[in-house]
């Protein structure tokens, strides 16, 4: 899995103009320096904040934006209009700016000096006046950002720049993400349809199919060195069943499976794939299909989708990559099946095998089960169930002009009974604001069965990401109907019809 060398950072931009003076300017510097000090300080950031000199025409700004297009470490740029910084000058950077913006709406005190205010005050302290200049500007040229009011020693405020600055550092991850495609989709399904040359002008991801037999043959090459040293970790990382200890009969099941883990990484590390598909109508020579090696590799990062759903596969990258260093987990899934008791309405979400195990701060359990689908030998796999706590549930659609990502916040909870029966890992939630009104609601969007859950991402940093992206944002949550999320999508359908470019 490849990297950017530079770590993640955005560049803090504070806008001027020369009829302050030098002393002035030189004031404006110092505190947009400390604004900026404060928010590199926040935890709430995953990246470096990176100061800019004060802009004062129209020039340095231009040049400013090219620079931060260009940067390698550069996922976005801070904007704050110290004074009163004339919008004119910031059409030219504006309209080639490529990168997420976020106008941040601010100033340097927290509280005004009441009995100390002059004129001199009043024109260091115009923010409240060359904002809404700014404002005007980026509505004028239609600017993709987002806006956040507020001074950055309250806690809300940093936490709304930090849900940005994530959603920016995912967008930044699938600009260069290579997505391995083993074998094509599933077979007459529609949902994992889709475009991929589109997929790869919105979000940057390059998805591209290899024969699964090109896999096979680097398993086959895989050493039984390093079959050992896996089984070894499996062993001291996982309750492992007896059946599949070294003395148990199934034992050589769980060194195909270390077998196929191991050559998987070495197919994605040589290729630079951060994600990868697998069907199961598509196995080749592989004797199982994968699981474990697909839970190990989500749970290390690298993004993923059942039967060739490579648009879950992009999104679950970017979203592991935007919650990294977050607590809770974020994985593959699958809508399964229904609690429908009245009261009690419940959704089990599981899929065959690959549900990551960042699921749960549990000690996994490692399987063997039989599989009745694939006619294959039995796999090997994790089992677990999902740690309760909120969270939310995604799912990114090709609607055919635009792609569409669908988000429920949901409530993950214990199950009412244990499942000694259920052979895989699983989560079970409540959606919000209900299960009828949840599903009546992903059903009308055309949202996909396979999601990705997370526990660790609010709805803000997708919707960030959506706005980011040009990708269209379907939200269910406790203030949804039916009837207001079908007038969203009639108005969604009216918009992106009369946006598209001619």
């Amino acid at each position: 899995m490849t990297t950017s060398a530079p770590g993640p950072e955005v560049w803090f931009l504070t806008g001027s103009q020369e009829m302050y003076g030098p002393e002035t300017l030189a004031q404006v510097a110092t505190q947009s320096q400390g604004i900026a000090a404060r928010l590199a300080e926040s935890a709430e950031l995953p990246v470096r904040v990176v100061w800019k000199p004060v802009l004062v025409d129209s020039a340095s700004i231009h040049r400013v934006v090219l620079e931060a297009n260009s940067a390698p470490g550069c996922v976005g740029v801070i904007a704050w209009m110290h004074t009163f910084s004339p919008a004119k000058m910031w059409i030219t950077g504006l309209d080639a700016l490529q990168q997420p913006l976020l106008h941040l709406h601010t100033q340097s005190g927290m509280a005004l000096p009441w009995s100390t205010i002059d004129m001199d005050f009043m024109n260091l302290n115009q923010s409240a006046h060359g904002d809404r200049e700014f404002g005007h500007i980026q509505a004028r040229l239609r600017v993709a950002r987002k806006t956040v009011a507020g001074h950055v020693d309250s806690p809300g405020v940093v936490s709304r720049i930090g849900d940005w600055a994530r959603a920016a550092v995912g967008r930044a991850d699938l600009r260069h993400l290579r997505l391995a495609r083993f074998g094509d989709n599933m077979r007459d399904v529609a949902v994992t349809e889709g475009d991929k040359v589109e997929a790869e002008l919105r979000f940057g991801a390059s998805v591209n199919t290899y024969g699964v037999n090109d896999l096979v043959a680097v398993v086959d090459q895989v050493g039984d060195a390093d079959v050992d040293a896996l089984v070894t970790e499996y062993a001291d990382t996982y309750r492992v069943a007896p059946e599949l200890l070294p003395d148990g009969d199934r034992h050589d099941s769980l060194r195909y499976g270390a077998r196929v883990e191991a050559g998987l990484r070495s197919f994605l590390a040589e290729g630079g794939f951060g994600a990868f598909t697998t069907n199961f109508e598509d196995l080749g020579g592989l004797r199982q299909l994968p699981g474990l090696a697909v839970q190990r590799l989500m749970a290390d990062g690298f993004g993923f989708g059942a039967e060739g759903d490579w648009k879950t596969a992009v999104l679950l990258r970017g979203m592991k990559a935007m919650a990294a260093g977050l607590p809770g987990g974020t994985s593959f899934m699958e809508d399964y099946t229904y609690h429908l008791v009245p009261g009690e309405e419940k959704i089990l979400g599981a899929h065959m095998l690959e549900v990551c195990p960042t699921l749960t701060a549990g000690q996994a359990s490692l399987e063997i089960h039989p599989l009745s689908i694939g006619g294959r030998e039995d796999p090997v796999r994790l089992r677990f169930t999902a740690d309760p706590g909120p969270a939310v549930v995604a799912g990114l659609s090709d609607m055919g002009e635009r792609f569409r990502l669908t988000v429920n916040e949901v409530d993950v909870v214990e199950p009412d009974e244990d499942l000694p029966q259920l052979p895989v890992a699983c989560a079970v939630w409540r959606p919000r604001p209900s299960l009828s009104t949840s599903a009546e609601a992903w059903l009308m969007a055309g949202a996909p069965h396979h999601t990705v859950l997370s526990q660790a991402l609010g709805v803000e940093v997708l919707a960030d990401f959506a706005e980011m992206t040009g990708t269209e944002l379907v939200v269910i949550d406790a203030e949804t109907t039916p009837r207001s999320v079908g007038r969203e999508l009639r108005w969604n359908a009216a918009y992106y019809r009369l946006a598209q470019r001619l």
